[in-house]
């Protein structure tokens, strides 16, 4: 499987996989930017690209970003049918300023299959053990 990179800024860096065997391709920032503690931001990469058919993009965090300085990736689904420019929307959680700098890893792109659905309105759905068991259904 092929995909396709086209820069839309001069310094853009193609995103690749760091290591042999990595599930994930990094994305890097093609300008700075400083983020304030819960400030949002939609980072550039300066590059589009191609999502094969039946393939979707999903952007992660950077393991370091989000543990070490508290910044989150927001949305993160890139669709085949997109040719624009691909942004990382983030968010700084940390109580202090992050300045990305440019040229630096800010995000992961996974590219994987998909699948579409039918979707069917019903009046009931299957029973399962589970049931209605949310968040923290389980215990601790």
């Amino acid at each position: 499987m092929k995909l396709k990179i086209k820069k839309v800024h001069k310094d853009a860096v193609v995103p690749f996989y760091a290591h042999k065997g990595d599930a994930a391709l990094d994305l890097y920032a093609v300008q700075e930017i400083t983020l304030a503690p819960n400030e949002r931001w939609a980072i550039p990469t300066g590059v589009a690209m191609e999502i094969p058919k039946g393939c979707v993009g999903l952007i992660w965090d950077k393991s370091g970003l989000s543990m070490n300085n508290g910044l989150k990736t927001l949305g993160g689904v890139v669709d085949a049918t997109y040719r624009g420019e691909v942004m990382v929307g983030m968010i700084n959680l940390s109580d202090k300023k992050y300045t990305i700098e440019k040229g630096h890893k800010v995000a992961q792109m996974i590219i994987q299959k998909k699948e579409t659905v039918s979707v069917v309105e019903v009046e009931k759905l299957s029973e399962t053990k589970r049931g209605k068991g949310g968040f923290g259904s389980t215990g601790k």
